[in-house]
């Protein structure tokens, strides 16, 4: 595959290498994103929010999630951030993968600022030490 030019194709390339990534986690996952779900995927247990990043990371920066999405990650345990980077070249082999669940996605929500979006802070520590697999055991 070449390059991917359009946000929505960014998008839909993430999504569709983490649901891979899920099924091969041994879950089954479904595109919830035109369901009106909190996030774009649900593969139970988990409930997942991709962010899908076309060129560099986001090593350092903030991410956007809707109110939804901060109240979801604050409430449901099973509520995860999936930071998909490096997507725009086009290769699934060369995106990479952060986990943002449990008590690390809880503790970066509590810092969140609203901002017609939130923005949650991702400091580099957090960035470097996020898993960067798909665990079987759904221990993060």
């Amino acid at each position: 595959m070449g390059e991917i030019t359009t946000f929505k194709g960014i998008e839909d390339a993430a999504i569709q290498w983490v649901m891979e990534l899920e099924r091969l986690a041994g879950r089954e996952p479904v595109d919830s994103r035109y369901r009106g779900a909190p996030a774009d995927i649900e593969s139970p247990p988990r409930v997942i929010e991709v962010k899908a990043v076309g060129k560099g990371s986001m090593r350092g920066e903030a991410l956007a999630l809707e109110a939804r999405q901060v109240e979801e990650g604050r409430r449901n345990p099973n509520f995860f951030v999936y930071v998909v980077e490096n997507v725009r070249q086009g290769d699934p082999n060369l995106f990479t993968l952060r986990i943002l669940g449990g008590d690390r996605l809880r503790r970066l929500l509590d810092r969140a600022k609203p901002w017609g979006t939130y923005s949650v802070p991702f400091p580099v520590a957090d960035y470097d030490t996020a898993p960067v697999s798909v665990e079987l055991d759904d221990s993060i």
